[in-house]
């Protein structure tokens, strides 16, 4: 897997003997399978991509040498907006690099129109097949009269650059009596529509295979490696060979670290990495992408696969213009120290493996603009949380409060700003 440019796409200083003006350079940096690179970008797109751009008229040159440059981060499986699930991106994307968030099923069809626009991130949605959405903790496909066809293809066609994708979750708490019938409508609006569908799996009845047994190549099964769920039979197998994509999805309960491995061992690699970020999530165990990243490195993924599945692969599974460094695709960027030692990683379950390395975000950009620092809210009353993370949130908020409430520097880094007037004598 190849998450970087190829040499193809790179161009070289200037065209035609002109000295290129660019907006954004960042130079001296590695970029996944081609190595060290300077990306440029101009009017809110990537302008060139070689060694040794010309710095000549660039308006802001950064310099990145001994950093990890790669597409800004695409979450595959996030919750944004208001709901029980739901959080606001940016308080995250601006350290973590995930320049794209796909929200999964927030919003149906009655509520489509209030999951947010305006954020400082692109926000991409898989529409739910109950139309009330996830306004509630569960049970949304209960009432079959809210899975329907008609409507769900309406909101597709009245939204279709947005809409990717339709979201359905099939487990016992969501679905009760109706089974896999929500599937079987999920999979009919998309087929009318010409999208997939991505299937949350979790606690039968009904049965893992009876889930599988009906997604189409191009179709994607979240929580791949569920210990609840545990996917590992021949459905999974039938499903995997014939191109279902398994979506990680980690969430509060989707990973394990045993199936995982298992999987792996009989062939069946996730395609895509996400997290399943939302109001609880957040929190612990998924936490963030780059975090979840370094679980599957921990079990072995070399650093361009893992970067891959959450880049490029999903929006290749979506048809996003994202997870990309081709020339003249978005300048989504983020800019990683690659930080080695022996990091220990949970998954749901408190399973531990530990990772060889992790990827610290140290700048963000959509656009070629530059996230800036923005403080998360307070937890939600109805989330459930541990003395521990309780106690870890107050923490952060007094760190927060003695840090800002400290002067910024002491006289010797002040300047007369408004200089008296000498005096005559």
């Amino acid at each position: 897997m190849n998450a970087g440019p190829s040499t193809s796409a790179e161009q070289a200083p200037g065209e035609a003997g002109q000295t290129p003006s660019y907006d954004l350079l960042l130079v001296g940096g590695e970029v996944p399978g081609a190595g060290r690179r300077d990306v440029a970008v101009r009017g809110g797109r990537i302008a060139a991509v070689g060694a040794g751009l010309s710095r000549a008229g660039a308006r802001t040159i950064v310099d990145v040498t001994g950093r990890l440059v790669t597409p800004g981060l695409v979450d595959l499986h996030t919750h944004v907006g208001a709901g029980y699930w739901g959080i606001d991106p940016d308080p995250i994307a601006w350290y973590t690099g995930v320049t794209t968030w796909v929200d999964a099923g927030s919003a149906g069809a009655y509520t489509m129109a209030r999951l947010p626009r305006g954020t400082g991130v692109r926000v991409p949605a898989l529409l739910n097949i109950s139309a009330i959405g996830l306004t509630g903790r569960t049970g949304e496909g209960r009432d079959l009269d809210n899975c329907d066809v008609d409507l769900a293809i309406g909101a597709v066609l009245a939204d279709r650059e947005r809409i990717r994708g339709i979201k359905v979750r099939i487990d016992t708490d969501t679905v009760g009596a109706n089974g896999v019938e929500p599937l079987r409508r999920a999979l009919a609006a998309a087929a009318a529509c010409g999208i997939p569908v991505m299937a949350h799996i979790g606690t039968a009845p009904p049965a893992v295979d009876e889930v599988l047994d009906l997604l189409r190549p191009g179709d994607i099964v979240t929580h791949c490696a569920s210990g609840i769920a545990n996917p590992l039979g021949a459905s999974a197998r039938s499903a995997h060979a014939r191109g279902v994509l398994f979506d990680l999805g980690h969430g509060s309960g989707g990973f394990a670290f045993d199936v995982l491995e298992a999987q792996l061992e009989a062939g069946m690699p996730p395609y895509t990495i996400s997290t399943d970020l939302h109001a609880r999530s957040v929190y612990g165990p998924a936490f963030d992408l780059p975090t979840t990243m370094a679980k599957l490195l921990a079990v072995g993924w070399p650093v361009a696969d893992v970067i891959a599945a959450a880049t490029l692969h999903p929006a290749r599974a979506l048809g996003l213009n994202a997870g990309t460094l081709a020339v003249g695709a978005p300048a989504d960027l983020a800019v990683f120290a690659v930080q080695p030692g022996g990091f220990p990683v949970a998954d749901a379950h408190r399973q531990t493996r530990v990772a060889p390395l992790r990827l610290v975000n140290e700048a963000t950009y959509v656009a070629g603009r530059r996230l800036e620092p923005r403080l998360p809210a307070p937890p939600p009353p109805w989330i459930p949380l541990t003395d521990a993370q309780r106690a870890a949130l107050a923490r952060r908020e007094h760190d927060i409060r003695a840090l800002l409430g400290t002067p910024l520097v002491d006289v010797s880094g002040l300047a007369d700003q408004f200089p008296r007037p000498k005096r005559s004598s």
